[in-house]
């Protein structure tokens, strides 16, 4: 079993910064990319950042140069700093990974998802 757990989120003012972190843990072989979705209420799950094991790093247009993802390959672990927030970044945010269990199981695991709140 393979577990993917969020923390940090909450309530911010537009303008200012939160942070999210996730950790994967279970039996994990070897872990290909992290990441970082979110949905926003009646709109399609979007892609925010993603990195992989070289430490290259993917953003959505709309977060470029406020938000930076980050990674620990040794702890699993992925981070999110999100700064100049604005409303429109209001969204549950899911930490994402695609890994392997073992040689032959490649698979794609979502966290349960956190909430960020931004107010104008």
């Amino acid at each position: 079993q393979v577990q993917l757990v969020e923390s940090g989120g909450g309530l911010v003012q537009a303008g200012g910064s939160l942070a999210l972190s996730c950790a994967a843990s279970g039996s994990i072989f070897t872990v290909v990319s992290m990441g970082w979705y979110r949905q926003a209420p009646g709109k399609e799950r979007e892609l925010v950042a993603t990195v992989n094991s070289g430490g290259n790093s993917d953003y959505a247009d709309s977060v470029k140069g406020r938000f930076t993802i980050s990674r620990d390959n040794a702890k699993n672990t992925v981070s999110l700093q999100m700064n100049s927030l604005k409303p429109e970044d209001t969204a549950v945010y899911y930490c994402n990974s695609y890994l392997s269990t073992d040689y032959r199981n490649w698979g794609t695991y979502w966290g349960q998802g956190t909430q960020v709140t931004v107010s104008s």
